[in-house]
């Protein structure tokens, strides 16, 4: 997973994001998280990234053979999409 940057857009009043946050921990998965609650600013990157607000939202980031980022994958929701999750974290 070295290639990919994976970002987790949250709320701490999301019991699915909180499930999510649990099965990355228990995973020793890195990510970088943000709180929407925390920094408004990160849900109108988010609206423009995903077109939604919903979370969770999964943000994977590949990166180029040039090292830049490609246009990113993004997964809205963790339990109804939990097996294509592992399956981009090879878990």
């Amino acid at each position: 997973m070295k290639e990919v940057q994976f970002e987790l857009y949250t709320r701490p009043t999301c019991s699915d994001c909180q499930e999510a946050k649990a099965f990355l921990a228990k995973n020793n998965i890195p990510y970088i998280s943000y709180d929407l609650s925390k920094d408004p600013e990160k849900e109108l990157e988010l609206i423009k990234i995903a077109g939604s607000r919903i979370v969770p939202a999964f943000v994977f980031k590949n990166k180029s053979m040039l090292g830049l980022l490609n246009k990113p994958k993004v997964i809205i929701g963790f339990e109804q999409n939990f097996n294509e999750i592992k399956n981009i974290l090879k878990i």
